[in-house]
């Protein structure tokens, strides 16, 4: 859930009232094509080793406790909320925590994959030397597998102390999605709006095979849930006011002025003033127009409240592509692969466009949530999701043969497809195959999954 953090321009704190500045703003995040990057966040949640249960955030076994080694040890510094460390900061990346103590980094803004792996390595290092001293190991999966969403604390900030409230009011699992899931989430820039609107296009078209192929979350509170991917499906019923699929990607001369009137009526969660929460629950819309008691809306409060939507592809002045569950380490920057051929290359983007252009929105809803429940199993029109993902990592490969990135090996970027290669060839995410591994060898012990999931030091 990502974050605003206020930049030093005093212009984005001037009163604003004219649509088209908001148009503007996250127009102007264009870049050319050769300062085009590649931003992945990545969440895991944190478990007592012993029993699975969610590390808790305060407390000599919390997360907090991870967060205040991270920074005596690794030189991070910690970002206090009412004099608790809630998040880290370094050069070129962050460490933050969503509202159940899972952990997020926040990478660099990467050329390529390859400068990626290396701040992973360095970040799966560091959590799991501190981790291993107080009995925590961090798992690859999209969702806490034991701990019920009301046994596990709160992290606290002021943001979720407003959103979680919320949550419970306008769907009946926006709580779940806040503590119990986890995700990857891989961003990229765009040249100008047609660029932005093309790459936002496609990135929607796909979202029900990037579900289905990082489907990872199939056990939850010690048990099968009877999803590939509950994290996906928990988003279903959170906000449908800003979360899921948005219909208008699909027309051909949709703009950026489409997301932004999307965004202006999505109710806002807060504004801040003098580093105060102040909640608001109005749309954009009506605070631009009328304002809230004395105050009027900024450049800066529509920044703030852009990070507030949880659409599946969400437009500010780059694209995130949010589909995706929480992978083990070998498979995290699978995502961010596959997308960067994709997106980065004209014709791959056009290719994976070809695969999912001709479905009508009623298909698109429907495959969307079969995704969830069946996977890679999930059909459309009688074709097997497995069968379409299995061309897509075909193109998004092709695409990264053709940008030649190498590391001091030689390799090029493929080499962080292997692993999802071999998941799309067998047609099964890693959420079926730990589905068959419960109800087979490990005879539903939770202390299996866990083993199985943990991450570990890397060789």
């Amino acid at each position: 859930m990502s974050e605003f953090n206020a930049g030093d321009d005093p212009t984005t704190r001037q009163p604003i009232s004219d649509v088209d500045e908001l148009v503007r703003y996250i127009a102007q995040g264009a870049k050319p094509e050769a300062d085009w990057r590649v931003g992945t966040e990545y969440e895991k949640a944190g478990v007592l080793k012993e029993s699975g249960v969610a590390a808790p955030f305060s407390g000599k076994r919390g997360i907090e406790t991870v967060l205040k080694l991270l920074a005596e040890r690794f030189g991070w510094q910690p970002k206090r909320e009412r004099g608790r460390i809630i998040a880290l900061t370094g050069r070129d990346a962050n460490i933050t925590v969503e509202p159940g103590g899972q952990l997020e980094l926040s990478g660099e803004q990467c050329a390529s994959i390859h400068c990626a792996h290396q701040e992973l390595t360095e970040h799966i290092k560091e959590i799991v030397t501190v981790g291993a001293d107080l009995g925590i190991v961090f798992l690859g999966l999209g969702i806490q597998p034991v701990s019920p969403v009301d046994t596990i604390e709160w992290v606290p900030k002021r943001r979720y102390e407003i959103m979680g409230p919320y949550m419970a009011q306008v769907g009946t699992l926006g709580q779940r999605m806040m503590k119990q899931t986890a995700t990857v989430q891989a961003n990229f820039d765009f040249g100008d709006e047609r660029d932005a609107m093309r790459k936002f296009r496609v990135a929607m078209g796909l979202v029900p095979l990037i579900s289905a192929m990082f489907a990872n979350s199939s056990i939850s509170e010690g048990t099968l849930n009877g999803f590939m991917t509950l994290r996906g499906h928990i988003w279903t019923d959170t906000d449908s006011a800003r979360s899921g699929m948005l219909p208008f990607a699909f027309s051909q001369d949709a703009g950026i002025e489409d997301y932004v009137n999307y965004a202006l009526d999505v109710p806002m969660y807060f504004i801040i003033r003098n580093g105060e929460y102040i909640e608001t629950h109005r749309t954009f819309r009506e605070f631009l127009a009328e304002g809230w008691g004395v105050e009027r809306a900024t450049l800066e409060d529509w920044a703030l409240h852009l990070t507030t939507l949880f659409p599946e592809v969400r437009l500010k002045r780059y694209l995130e592509i949010r589909s995706a569950d929480s992978q083990p380490p070998e498979m995290m920057l699978a995502l961010p692969a596959l997308l960067k051929g994709i997106l980065y290359e004209p014709d791959s983007l056009q290719g994976a466009w070809d695969l999912v252009r001709s479905w009508t929105w009623p298909e698109r809803l429907e495959i969307y949530r079969a995704a969830h429940r069946e996977g890679l199993h999930a059909r459309i029109r009688r074709i097997a999701l497995a069968e379409l993902a299995r061309e897509l990592v075909e193109i998004g490969a092709s695409g990264l043969r053709r940008q030649n990135r190498l590391n001091d090996r030689g390799d090029d970027e493929r080499i962080y497809l292997h692993r999802l290669e071999e998941l799309v060839r067998d047609g099964k995410s890693l959420g079926r195959r730990l589905a068959e591994l419960w109800d087979g060898p490990w005879n539903r012990d939770i202390r299996r999954l866990i083993d199985h999931t943990t991450y570990r030091l890397p060789q």
